[in-house]
């Protein structure tokens, strides 16, 4: 299991942190553990840190049309999407 942490920027946060996409999209993945990062002195900043048993299929996944429509729901503005692997 890889612990990632994903942080981009949101349309509005508050929507971000009340929307169940993340756990539809990458439950199936077998992502698990999943929590959500706001920074307090930027709302439009946020992180998601989850264990991913399978890096090769969450970067699939991410490619996917499926993805987009996810981010889209979510207010992610997708240019600013960066994943951190743990060391």
């Amino acid at each position: 299991m890889t612990t990632v942490f994903g942080h981009h920027d949101v349309k509005d946060q508050d929507h971000w942190l009340a929307s169940p996409r993340r756990e539809e999209f990458f439950g199936p993945l077998g992502v698990t553990n999943i929590r959500t990062f706001v920074d307090p002195q930027d709302p439009t900043r946020v992180g998601v840190p989850m264990d991913v048993p399978d890096m090769d299929a969450l970067m699939a996944a991410m490619e996917t049309e499926a993805a987009a429509e996810a981010m889209e729901h979510d207010g992610v503005i997708s240019e600013t999407l960066v994943f951190l692997v743990e060391a």
